[in-house]
């Protein structure tokens, strides 16, 4: 079977640093793969904030994800912090790729990497919109 292979890029716009609770562990006394995707949904969340923006307002339209990606490389463990970075790239009319890094902070270990394909989403109409120029502007890879 073909993995999920996903390059990163060599700078990112955006980190944010969280901390793993216990939570956020399975059985298995490691991260939740399910507990990850929602610690980067909070990281993304944080991402547009930092640019005065929201999920539901990015200049005028908001985002749905209509896609995601993930590549395990390590465990990550309670207590851990986490610093999760993003950059943008893969843009189309209507969308992008945000692309994602995931490290223990204090030893710098990576513990995966991934995407959310987006798609900008005009919640008044319920339609598609184009990626707004605002966003280009301000987070590149445009």
């Amino acid at each position: 079977m073909a993995r999920i292979k996903i390059d990163l890029p060599e700078q990112f716009v955006f980190s944010t640093e969280i901390p793993i609770y216990i939570q956020h562990i399975n059985y298995g006394r490691h991260l939740d793969n399910a507990a990850l995707l929602m610690l980067v949904a909070e990281a993304r969340v944080r991402f547009f904030k930092s640019f005065g923006w929201t999920e539901l307002d990015v200049g005028g339209p908001g985002i749905v994800v209509a896609d995601v990606a993930a590549q395990y490389r390590s465990e990550a463990f309670h207590g851990e912090t986490l610093k999760i970075e993003f950059a943008v790239n893969d843009y189309h009319a209507h969308g992008c790729d945000l692309v994602w890094r995931v490290s223990d902070l204090a030893s710098g270990r990576e513990v995966a990497r991934g995407k959310h394909g987006i798609v900008f989403f005009d919640y008044v109409t319920r339609s598609k919109a184009e990626v707004p120029l605002v966003f280009r502007l301000n987070v590149g890879g445009a």
